[in-house]
């Protein structure tokens, strides 16, 4: 892409990519230097694997030499720690289940277990023989404890042994994944020699790397471990749900590194302590691990909010003392395109997820021989050590409570916990997108999806990829290169991944022309993009309450207060969907504001002081068709749609009457409720994005309205009852005395009304009063069935108990003031 962008930019000095095709790797000059610096040779340092139907005997001398291990393939001098021998998981295990740890929590349910006996009077303390006998029955119950322990140590732990199986696996998943990604796997030859330094160091001080990789895809991990074994490093252990865990594949993966944990752990304090006490041995010993900081794959091609789960343990093993220290790398892994986007889509849509079975597996896996999905793009960031992490974190307070380590049950303690545990989350995310990759595919489906019209012709297509990869370098991100092939060859080959489902093409025009097939999964690619320009689809969206209003330039205009506070009220609206700068509102405006007028989409009238007083369109902009700054509001408009529905739908969950005042119902048919309203107004002309009802979206509203306290939440402790909310009675909608009807008021109508400021406009909104009442019937029709149903499920699911509310009453003070102590905090 670089040497169709004349414009010089400060990354001249970045390293080339490494290509790792099967045995073949190719140094590639780098995509980001200035066109008359990029050279065109490409130097294969090894022969690609040989085809079977071509060269039957080269191709079986090259499975022999992966068998045997000759040369790099043998996998003998690793950088890290000694993995791959027999005996490597019995070890392991000994020294999980004799870890103090672990044999203290042990011993501690034996006692309690026999005390819960005595209180029964199955253990009679007027026995003769009471202390022989309760010795003895607390002996057994810590035998059985132990022979528990160990089985979920051996259905957990991950069993590399044999280096001849690796080599094979090795081999013969590098065959699938190269046919599938036909382009290879690129990684920067920079960035890899950073990391073979960090290891080597931190082999010698016997510390682990912990990779945290981005998660779109089951490919993620397949990857990263490819491309540790190809350049010499100790594999990572892999976290991963015990769900892969099935015939065959799931032993598989277990000797391949793959780490097998529960979904949920619930109350199991044994399976929570095994857990702490393989990650503090795995730690202690050196071996590197990686998990994924979103917990799951993310359905919508943006950075999912980081699940602290895994890293809470690592957390812990620091904390405590039991590790000294760990090495951090964030990793971003990009696709051309994401061999599970269509089955992302379905469940989106609210379709219920399949259960990964061997026999979808091999279907699917055959059918990956035929696929042409381009290239995968890994990227490493600069690793760091958790613990200078941690007490950075720490010296930036001026009190530290004391028993961080072991008080969990201090309020205190546990609030600075999740502080730095958020904090580290939300770093690594950043430095996930601080690192990343915009592909081509990314780039197209960014463009076709933020342009007025039905389709773009070739040379505008064109014009504006070239438009927004100059856009994604000036905001400091990377693009994917292919050397010196021109950008059409570029689109070409992006338009050929994407294939006919998801970019059609009319021919027999003046021009090809193209146009999007399937909004919704061209979603997943432009969402790639958006953290660039998040700020500015912030800013635009806010003026876009002006501009909306038409009539004369300076009838657009916006004051800077007005901007700020819609800015101020979408960036809180959607602070856990995307990741923002902690530099604050204020420099995070200015920079931004500044930003939008070097590049000539805004003007900004000044006092004589310097302050901006007053926003509005540039002249240039106006003159062009407002199509950059159309481009930022069409990326932020699908979030705001979806916000918007979460919060209508929420206006239902005012009682329809008096029976329903203490009514609580599921939290997930809730949110199908609100797909089910919003499947309903796309279709009848109210709702723009269709892909605002995707399930993902709507359940971060809901995360964060309840945050805000305008829904109540109550996860019951048992396992049976789902999780249920409850709008809170502040924020329930006035009905009419006489019809019972809702009426747009209240403080829920102008929440909704705020975020309505910033919708696209659509000519079915424009009759006002009309659409609210319309809007407002059917959002209610939605309540009284959720409520209906709610009761059918009887009054164990619909009433909480004393303890639930009891539980409700604590949080809901806990978070008042955690609030108080925010709105202090910001003060000083």
């Amino acid at each position: 892409m670089a040497s169709n962008d004349n414009t010089p930019d400060n990354t001249s000095n970045s390293a080339p990519d490494l290509k790792i095709l099967g045995d073949e790797i190719t140094l590639q000059p780098s995509g980001y230097v200035e066109p008359a610096a990029v050279e065109g040779k490409e130097e294969a340092l090894m022969s690609q694997f040989a085809s079977f139907r071509a060269e039957p005997l080269k191709f079986l001398r090259e499975v022999s030499l992966h068998v045997s291990g000759t040369g790099w393939r043998a996998y003998d001098n690793i950088i890290g720690q000694p993995v791959f021998y027999p005996g490597f998981t019995e070890r392991m295990t000994s020294i999980v289940l004799s870890t103090p740890l672990l044999q203290d929590r042990i011993s501690k349910l034996a006692e309690a277990r026999v005390i819960v006996e005595e209180n029964e009077g199955i253990i009679d303390k007027n026995d003769k023989e009471y202390d022989v006998k309760r010795a003895r029955r607390r002996n057994e119950l810590e035998t059985g404890l132990q022979e528990v322990a160990a089985k979920m140590t051996d259905n957990m732990i991950c069993k590399m042994e044999s280096r001849a199986f690796i080599r094979s696996a090795y081999y013969m998943v590098t065959q699938l994944l190269t046919r599938a990604y036909h382009q290879g796997i690129h990684v920067s030859s920079e960035e890899v020699l950073r990391l073979r330094k960090v290891a080597e160091i931190a082999a010698k001080n016997k510390q682990s790397i912990v990779f945290l990789p981005s998660h779109r895809s089951h490919v993620d991990y397949v990857s990263l471990q490819l491309i540790c074994y190809r350049l010499g490093l100790t594999l990572p252990v892999v976290v991963a749900g015990d769900n892969l865990n099935f015939p065959v594949l799931g032993p598989f993966l277990q000797h391949a590194g793959a780490m097998y944990i529960r979904r949920s752990f619930g109350d199991d304090a044994l399976y929570t302590t095994v857990v702490q006490s393989y990650i503090d041995t795995m730690l202690q010993e050196g071996f590197n691990l990686e998990c994924f900081i979103e917990g799951g794959r993310s359905r919508t091609g943006k950075l999912l909010p980081p699940k602290f789960g895994i890293l809470s343990y690592i957390l812990d093993s620091i904390l405590s003392g039991r590790v000294k220290d760990t090495i951090i790398c964030p990793v971003s892994t990009q696709y051309d395109k994401v061999i599970e986007s269509e089955g992302y889509v379905n469940e989106l849509l609210g379709m219920p997820k399949k259960k990964e079975n061997l026999a979808d597996f091999l279907t699917h896996g055959s059918s990956v021989l035929s696929l042409q999905l381009g290239r995968v793009d890994v990227r490493f960031h600069e690793p760091w050590s958790l613990r200078k992490f941690v007490d950075a974190q720490l010296s930036k307070l001026s009190y530290v409570p004391r028993g961080l380590d072991t008080q969990r049950s201090d309020p205190e303690v546990r609030r600075l916990r999740e502080k730095i545990l958020r904090t580290l989350g939300y770093k690594v995310l950043g430095d996930i997108n601080a690192v990343s990759v915009v592909m081509p595919t990314a780039l197209i489906g960014t463009v076709l999806l933020t342009l007025r019209g039905r389709g773009v012709g070739k040379q505008e297509l064109l014009r504006r990829v070239e438009w927004l990869a100059h856009r994604v370098r000036a905001k400091g991100g990377r693009v994917a290169h292919f050397g010196k092939a021109p950008l059409t060859e570029i689109i070409d080959r992006g338009l050929e991944v994407f294939g006919k489902d998801l970019v059609g093409v009319i021919d027999g025009l003046l021009e090809p022309t193209y146009y999007a097939v399937d909004r919704f999964q061209l979603s997943f690619y432009r969402n790639m993009t958006i953290h660039l320009f998040i700020y500015e689809a912030l800013v635009s969206a806010a003026m876009y309450t002006k501009v909306k209003q038409g009539g004369g330039p300076e009838m657009q205009d916006i004051s800077y207060k007005e901007l700020k506070d819609q800015v101020a009220f979408l960036s809180s609206l959607f602070r856990g969907e995307f990741i923002f700068s902690d530099d604050g509102l204020e420099v995070n405006l200015e920079r931004t504001l500044l930003g939008l007028e070097a590049d000539g989409v805004v003007k900004l009238d000044r006092e004589e002081n310097g302050n901006v007083v007053k926003i509005g369109l540039s002249d240039e902009e106006r003159r062009v068709g407002r199509e950059n700054y159309d481009f930022y509001c069409f990326l932020i408009w699908p979030f705001i749609e979806a916000a918007w529905l979460a919060a209508v739908a929420l206006i239902g969950l005012s009682p329809p009457s008096a029976k329903y005042e203490e009514t609580w119902m599921e939290e997930k048919q809730a949110q199908k409720g609100a797909q089910l309203l919003g499947k309903t107004l796309y279709h009848q002309g109210d709702l723009s994005y269709f892909e605002a009802v995707n399930t993902e979206s709507l359940r971060n509203s809901y995360a964060r309205y309840t945050e805000h306290q305008m829904v109540h939440y109550i996860k019951s402790k048992d396992p049976k009852i789902p999780p249920r909310i409850r709008l809170n009675p502040a924020w329930r909608t006035p009905r009419d005395p006489a019809t019972g009807e809702l009426l747009p008021q209240g403080k829920l109508w102008d929440f909704t009304e705020k975020i309505a400021r910033s919708r696209r406009e659509g000519k079915n909104r424009r009759d006002g009063a009309t659409v609210g009442r319309r809007v407002l019937r059917l959002t209610d029709e939605l309540g009284r069935r959720c409520f209906e149903d709610a009761e059918k499920g009887g009054t164990g699911m619909s009433r909480i108990s004393k303890g639930e509310a009891e539980a409700l009453r604590r949080s809901l003070k806990d978070e008042k003031r955690r609030r108080r102590l925010e709105e202090k905090r910001s003060r000083l």
